[in-house]
């Protein structure tokens, strides 16, 4: 009923939903129903991710099954002579067919399209803020000045409505605001809704920003990491064999500790478990140095002297990550942007996490790395997760995140597959420098005063899986939690998860909580995976497990034990939520309305891919299964469903207003780029 072909289907969009955009014929009909059963099979067939769908002339489980009709009536010659011809044939024609590349990995050569491509002249921010006269660069500032100039040549308004005032009560982007009309008064004075600012006075509703301070330390290599060196001047003094840096990081002193009490604490009498310099004092405000070396302490501090600034957390003592039994929404890169994660809360997110962010970016202080690190307020459980190749930086990033920002875990990313961070080491390969794997958790659990967590695969090489003999090593360094995705580096994001070697991992892993991953798209999927033995799930992203990515509701519906057959409005109505949490977080300026945009397009790369419960077959869809071209209830159904650049950007219009001229768009990941 629903089924249809490549030509239908474009064309159906084309007309605007109009009946007459069909095409018609009797004969084209039943040559189109011919092709759908021949593409059907095709990709019930294909466990792989195909760069687009493609007819083909005929299976090879077609071919045995004529090889074996032939076998068994070896009376009809004519027939076995005709099936040779056909093959021969069909031979010919796969060879003279041009070989296809298979889609994967990133578009790294795709067009980007900068704010200077959209916007040529830029008010500056100065004059923005209201004061014109205090702009730092005075007549050699690149921006304009004159309002007036500016407002010839700003693009139209976008809307009658602006997020930021109806929410907050001020626009903090003023003229420069693509709603302006919403709050600009006579002259282009910003208005104020003084009773509605004055609810939202005084509170934060994104933490973890990065302060120009700390940014100048950082890149004047001036904050002092204490507890980072002191472990690491640790493996020096070992020949940087093993990774037992200090006297109480073994499991077993781990666990005295916790028992009994310790002798000559503080004093440096203890030789067990000797405190090391800088090492007791609180990271969010430590004490003055009393070295007399000069070195100012890197964060002041206010308040009386208490227990906690000179008493370092015993590891019973740290802060612990009760998270067993809650959906854990994955990091997810480019897509798992705070206004995603704040989508996926509203329906029912127990965890959050931002996306991987590389420690040595961080410790350089670049900004675009610290954007990851945001949280916003309604993340009431959120973690930061971390890619490194070395103890060093590694542990150094630990201990400033643990003084600068608020998070509840940290997560060490010994998944990431892609070659970028292969080959340096990090991602995956730690899984195979078990030394350096271990100075890295050991030395961030020392330095860290909340819970570590650690993801991993089951392995590099496919059905070579090692993640059973690094796990119970893992529990020992003293992290809190693992998380296992059920694919080897070698398969990527492609074949099944191994949800039975998980469920022998989560044994062996055991009292750690252990986290399952992979192949997770409906309610019953998730009860099957929790039927393992894992402590909990975590809903993720890739190609082709996408999860959360094709479908953000996926939370609801294990929390409600249904299968919700959303229609295209209320899923629209999701999407007109993102650009609004978009806004608000990347500005409704020209530039945060672009930038919107382009992380919009990004998610409907993904989203094309969910499959109506009302048009499907058979209940769930399954994760591998790439469907035939079909025809959606309704026009805006039909236009979701679409894998074409340009339809993403039709619905991008619908919530942004039109794309700049001469705006392209890729999307970062070659398996989602359908032209």
């Amino acid at each position: 009923r629903f089924l249809t072909s490549k030509e239908e289907f474009h064309a159906f969009l084309r007309a605007g939903g109009e009946p007459g955009g069909r095409v018609g014929g009797e004969d084209e009909e039943k040559e189109q129903e011919k092709e759908e059963e021949e593409e059907e099979e095709q990709v019930s067939s294909c466990q792989s991710e195909p760069p687009a769908k493609r007819v083909r002339a005929e299976e090879p489980g077609q071919e045995e099954e004529h090889q074996e009709d032939a076998g068994k009536d070896g009376e009809h010659q004519e027939d076995a002579g005709q099936e040779e011809e056909h093959q021969e044939d069909a031979v010919q024609e796969e060879k003279q067919r041009p070989e296809r590349r298979r889609a994967r990995g990133q578009n790294k050569s795709r067009p980007c399209m900068k704010p200077k491509h959209y916007e040529q002249n830029r008010l500056c921010p100065s004059v923005t803020q209201g004061c014109p006269g205090k702009c730092h660069f005075g007549p050699r500032c690149r921006f304009l000045h004159d309002v007036g100039e500016y407002l010839a040549g700003k693009p139209p308004d976008l809307g009658q409505h602006c997020v930021l005032f109806d929410t907050f009560g001020r626009c903090p982007y003023g003229v420069t605001c693509r709603f302006g009309r919403a709050h600009l008064g006579d002259g282009h004075q910003n208005v104020v809704n003084a009773a509605l600012a004055q609810q939202w006075e005084g509170k934060l509703l994104v933490r973890n920003n990065l302060p120009k301070e700390l940014q100048h330390q950082l890149r004047k290599r001036k904050f002092i990491f204490q507890r980072a060196e002191e472990f690491l001047r640790g493996l020096q003094r070992r020949g940087g064999k093993g990774g037992r840096a200090t006297g109480c990081s073994t499991e077993g002193q781990e666990v005295s500790n916790c028992t009994a009490p310790q002798e000559g604490l503080g004093d440096g009498d203890s030789p067990q478990c000797p405190v090391l310099p800088g090492q007791g004092q609180d990271p969010k405000a430590e004490a003055p140095s009393s070295q007399g070396d000069g070195v100012a302490p890197s964060i002041p501090t206010v308040g009386p002297l208490t227990d906690e600034d000179v008493t370092k957390l015993r590891p019973c003592e740290k802060k612990k990550l009760e998270i067993q039994g809650k959906l854990y929404l994955a990091p997810l890169t480019t897509c798992g942007n705070l206004p995603f994660r704040r989508i996926c809360k509203r329906l029912g997110a127990d965890v959050t996490c931002g996306e991987m962010a590389v420690c040595t970016n961080l410790l350089q202080g670049q900004a675009s790395e610290w954007a990851l690190l945001k949280r916003h307020h309604t993340e009431d459980v959120f973690g930061v997760q971390l890619e490194g190749a070395f103890p060093d930086t590694m542990t150094k990033c630990a201990e400033l995140l643990n003084r600068t920002i608020e998070v509840d875990f940290v997560d060490i990313n010994v998944g990431c597959p892609i070659d970028l961070v292969y080959k340096k080491g990090g991602g995956c390969a730690l899984m195979t420098r078990s030394n350096k794997f271990e100075q890295i958790v050991r030395g961030m659990n020392s330095v860290l005063d909340v819970p570590l967590t650690v993801k991993i695969r089951t392995g590099v090489q496919e059905k070579v899986n090692v993640a059973h003999k690094i796990i119970p090593r893992i529990r020992e360094w003293g992290a809190a939690m693992v998380t296992l995705h059920g694919r080897s580096r070698e398969q990527r994001y492609t074949r099944s998860a191994d949800w039975e070697y998980i469920a022998q991992c989560a044994r062996i892993a055991s009292p750690m909580p252990l986290f399952g991953n992979g192949d997770i798209l409906s309610y019953e999927d998730a009860n099957r995976a929790m039927e393992m033995g894992v402590s909990g799930i975590m809903i993720a992203r890739q190609v082709p497990v996408v999860g959360a990515l094709i479908k953000p509701w996926l939370f609801t519906e294990i929390k409600e034990q249904r299968h919700w057959d959303i229609s295209s409005r209320e899923r629209f109505d999701i999407l007109k939520d993102f650009t609004n949490y978009g806004l608000e977080h990347w500005g409704s300026d020209t530039q945060g309305v672009e930038k919107t945009r382009k992380f919009l397009l990004e998610w409907l790369s993904f989203l094309c891919r969910y499959i109506p419960v009302g048009l499907l077959e058979h209940l769930p869809q399954r994760i591998n299964e790439r469907p035939p071209y079909y025809l959606g209830r309704d026009y805006l159904e039909t236009l979701m469903a679409s894998q074409n650049v340009d339809d993403w950007i039709k619905i991008s219009e619908l919530l942004l207003g039109p794309v700049p001229p001469s705006f392209t768009f890729l999307p970062k990941h070659k398996a989602n780029s359908y032209r």
